[in-house]
């Protein structure tokens, strides 16, 4: 193996260490502050059971298999029509309000 050859073999297995060992360290601080918890867009998220109220409806999901036959249309356009109308309620949803604890759902602990 040339001088060229051996260097470039160093750098490559050197690339590939550092960045194992950065990917590593970043997902220990990932983990050990928290965050992983508070992060909802991971597949197969539980909601804490205190966050599940039952008397909360079911939201409605679109079928991502399967036939679109007219009734699974106008299934889904009722159902969207009850989230335009939520939110068309708000009187100003780009102000303050709409991020306010009780916008969000957010509550108060005593």
């Amino acid at each position: 193996m040339t001088t060229g050859g051996r260097n470039l073999t160093i750098l490559g297995t050197m690339a590939v260490v550092i960045a194992v060992a950065t990917t590593s360290v970043s997902l220990a601080v990932y983990h050990n502050s928290g965050d992983i918890y508070l992060d909802r867009s991971r597949p197969g998220f539980l909601p804490d059971e205190e966050e599940i109220s039952e008397d909360e409806e079911e939201d409605y999901e679109f079928s991502k298999t399967g036939v679109i036959t007219k009734e699974v249309l106008e299934d889904y356009l009722e159902n969207l029509e009850v989230e335009v109308k939520a939110l068309d309620s708000y009187s100003d949803p780009f102000g303050a309000e709409a991020l306010s604890d009780e916008k969000l759902g957010i509550l108060e602990e005593m």
